[in-house]
């Protein structure tokens, strides 16, 4: 066989989170939160209603310094003596405002609410379904945990934000503005100072925004950390008792829970600093306004009534500072978050689907060709090196070789979990690249060695395989594969619950479920990676009778551990060190005494000394 001496092109980072431009300036706040707004239109669906209603809230706010003033200077203190009509007018004027004011305030969250859940809802299934298009190599360079972060925990983070603070800092500018001109009305000397107080604040919170934003930025991946650790020793807890490493466990996850306390309490540190800030600058200002009010007021420049109405106004000037120093710090962990988030919906998946423009590969036995394929994995050599060969449709073809000779690769090229970097994979004559992932997957099933089953009814995991399969189908599936007898043996038949990962059956019974799963997916190419060495004789036999069932009529590869399996095949593939190195029946390759003669007499003296 030809060998390729060329090295392997280098490849580029595919890691999410992971900028290979290392000189690319980070993305601006106001530039996620554009993209994430594009992203899901919901947030921003009837904000114009939204917006009128919180500017109602806002003004009736205003209605009550108002009611005051005019109920000291014209009511109380009238030349005529105290004016209870002009006290009762006032009065009710307030009470309505209150109750606007509140029937307003619900109405505006009830629609946020609304259309910030629909908005992440939209966000969280556009982050997930992006994940699974991306590459099993890609999802591999990052730890599930961190990316299950991204999707639950990082869009919480936004949540809390669109329904807590993105609206309201927009009414609290509002407020702000609206106030403003009322004080200007009444005292445009208190209304500066007020300003001259504040202004020491901005400049305060520009500076400690980007030391909050960068801390709140570790916060986040120090939480997909801890996620990661926390979840792998959850999924592998029997792994984790066999070999007794509780305490080593132990100690990695305490390590990521500090990891996660210590940024998190950084970020906090920083947070804090801002709030005695808001307090140092809040007290100022209401000392002055009263000491340069009662000033004015000697002075014959400020009414009592009107003193009192602008310290109402100062109030409320007040508290939507305080609420957006508080929203801006909620705001950098939000936009953290959807950095985050927003990285996942930003990688470019390695295997793309063509989609309509993709050809749809018509029914039928299929003919597998691979023409001159070169693969090497990220970073690493070339895994298999100028594989050039044709598979007959209908054939039973097994693929042997000693661990690390290409096979598993073989099959990853077979069914599109990677591409080749050189070289093409076709079926039927038409690349993979260019065939529609719904034809591929509807025509192409691999049987992984490890059958993996989904916590639900023996029923509903076998559906994966067809959802619209009924009993009836299901039953006539375990018949014909000749496995009625193991579902007759179940107290609950279909109904049965496997548990998490299937560990309620056997890794036999498993293997079993995952073969009936491909048989009612009715495929036409077959890719098998055998699983028969660890099961017991009674379960072995099961599913090689399944097997002969299951391949009847199609092509088949098996990505075979034992030899039993290339004896009964049509045709064996031999792989070396990356190269097919042999290829012809059992009975053809014995006979000519070479890599595979070799492998077989090995693997047929093990089974003669092995204990029975």
């Amino acid at each position: 066989m030809s060998t390729v001496t060329t090295a392997p092109p280098a490849k580029t980072s595919s890691r999410i989170g992971v900028d290979p431009d290392s000189d690319k300036p980070v993305e601006s706040g106001l530039a996620v939160l554009r993209r994430g707004l594009r992203l899901t239109p919901e947030f921003t669906e009837g904000l114009i209603v939204t917006l009128l209603l919180a500017v109602v809230g806002t003004a009736g706010r205003i209605v009550v310094p108002l009611a005051v003033q005019q109920t000291i200077d014209r009511g109380l203190r009238a030349d005529a003596g105290p004016d209870l009509t002009v006290v009762r007018t006032m009065a009710a004027l307030a009470a309505i405002a209150v109750v606007i004011t509140a029937v307003s305030a619900y109405a505006m969250n009830v629609r946020l609410y609304r259309t910030s859940e629909r908005g992440l809802s939209t966000l969280r299934v556009a982050a997930f379904r992006h994940i699974h298009d991306l590459s099993t190599l890609h999802q591999q360079s990052e730890k599930r945990g961190s990316l299950v972060s991204r999707v639950t925990g990082d869009v919480d983070t936004i949540s809390r934000f669109i329904q807590f603070g993105g609206l309201l800092l927009i009414v609290s500018v509002g407020q702000i503005a609206l106030v403003t001109v009322l004080m200007f009305v009444y005292s445009w000397q208190l209304t500066l100072l007020v300003w001259v107080c504040f202004a020491p604040l901005y400049f305060f919170m520009r500076a400690v925004q980007k030391r909050i934003a960068a801390a709140y930025s570790h916060v986040r991946v120090a939480m997909g950390r801890m996620l990661g650790a926390i979840s792998e020793p959850v999924v592998g807890a029997s792994i984790v008792r066999a070999h007794g490493i509780e305490d080593r466990t132990a100690r990695r996850i305490d390590e990521a829970v500090d990891g996660h306390r210590d940024a998190q309490t950084r970020a906090q540190v920083f947070v804090a600093l801002t709030f005695p800030m808001g307090e140092i600058v809040v007290g100022l200002a209401n000392a002055l306004v009263v000491v340069v009010g009662v000033w004015l007021g000697i002075d014959g420049h400020l009414s009592v009534g009107e003193l009192v109405a602008f310290l109402f106004l100062v109030t409320l000037f007040v508290g939507p500072v305080q609420m957006g120093v508080e929203i801006l710090n909620e705001a950098q962990n939000a936009l953290a978050g959807w950095r985050r988030v927003l990285e996942v919906l930003d990688a470019e998946p390695d295997i793309a689907d063509p989609g309509e423009a993709g050809t749809e590969l018509a029914r039928g036995p299929v003919e597998v060709a691979f023409e001159h394929v070169s693969y090497g994995y990220p970073g690493g050599p070339r895994v298999l090196r100028d594989v050039d060969l044709t598979l007959a449709p209908k054939s039973r073809v097994a693929v042997v070789g000693e661990t690390g000779s290409g096979k598993t690769t073989f099959a990853k090229l077979l069914t599109r979990l990677v591409d080749p970097d050189e070289g093409r994979v076709l079926l039927d004559g038409v690349e993979l690249s260019r065939v529609r992932f719904s034809s591929l997957r509807a025509r192409v099933v691999m049987v992984p060695q490890e059958g993996f089953l989904f916590d639900a009814p023996l029923r509903e995991n076998i559906r994966y395989g067809r959802p619209e399969a009924d009993d009836a189908a299901i039953r006539k599936a375990f018949d014909d594969l000749g496995l009625a007898d193991w579902l007759a043996g179940l107290a609950a038949g279909l109904d049965t619950s496997v548990g998490q990962r299937g560990e309620s059956l056997s890794a036999g019974e498993r293997q079993l479920v995952a073969l009936v799963r491909a048989y009612i997916a009715d495929p036409d190419l077959l890719v098998l990676d055998e699983a028969t060495s660890a099961v017991d004789p009674a379960t072995e036999v099961r599913i090689n009778r399944a097997l002969d069932g299951l391949t009847r009529g199609r092509t088949a590869v098996f990505i075979a551990h034992r030899m039993s399996t290339a004896e009964s095949a049509d045709e064996v593939l031999v792989f070396d060190a990356g190269e097919l190195v042999e290829r012809g029946t059992h009975r053809e390759l014995v006979d000519a005494g070479g890599f595979y003669a070799r492998l077989h007499a090995s693997w047929s003296a093990q089974q003669r000394t092995a204990p029975r």
